[in-house]
């Protein structure tokens, strides 16, 4: 695992909505928009669980993912890939759903992706593109 930068955990905190990627187990990719995305630690990322399908069935067949950061307040863009944990249950659990409802009381809140951060890639265009930064 590796840890991300101060940069980059300030670049997190100004997004609003994050493109986040997965593949089934045969390969077809999978992009949706998910607004709670959390930095717990600099080396975990906390993703809620509310209105997923492809993405949930995607995960359990293949528990890789990939987070794009990238905005007007964000100095450049980047990939973060790592494994990820399902959890619908537990002390992590209990607080993610504390947290959503505390923001959208309707919520479902009914899972909990817990992404261990191996990797960050730069996306910014340039001679640069695609290199690995962690």
């Amino acid at each position: 695992m590796v840890a991300l930068t101060e940069e980059m955990k300030t670049a997190l905190a100004t997004m609003k909505a994050f493109p986040v990627a997965t593949a089934s187990a045969d390969g077809w990719p999978n992009v949706v928009p998910i607004g709670f995305v959390e930095l717990v630690d600099d080396e975990t990322i906390w993703i809620a669980d509310n209105f997923m399908k492809k993405t949930l069935a995607n995960i359990r067949e293949n528990p890789k993912m990939s987070v794009y950061v990238w905005g007007p307040e964000t100095k450049g863009c980047f990939q973060i890939k790592g494994e990820v944990e399902l959890k619908t249950e537990g002390p992590e659990f209990a607080k993610m759903q504390e947290t959503v409802r505390a923001k959208m009381a309707q919520a479902p809140a009914k899972g909990l992706m817990v992404m261990k951060i191996h990797e960050v890639y730069t996306c910014s265009p340039g001679p640069d593109a695609g290199d690995r930064l962690l």
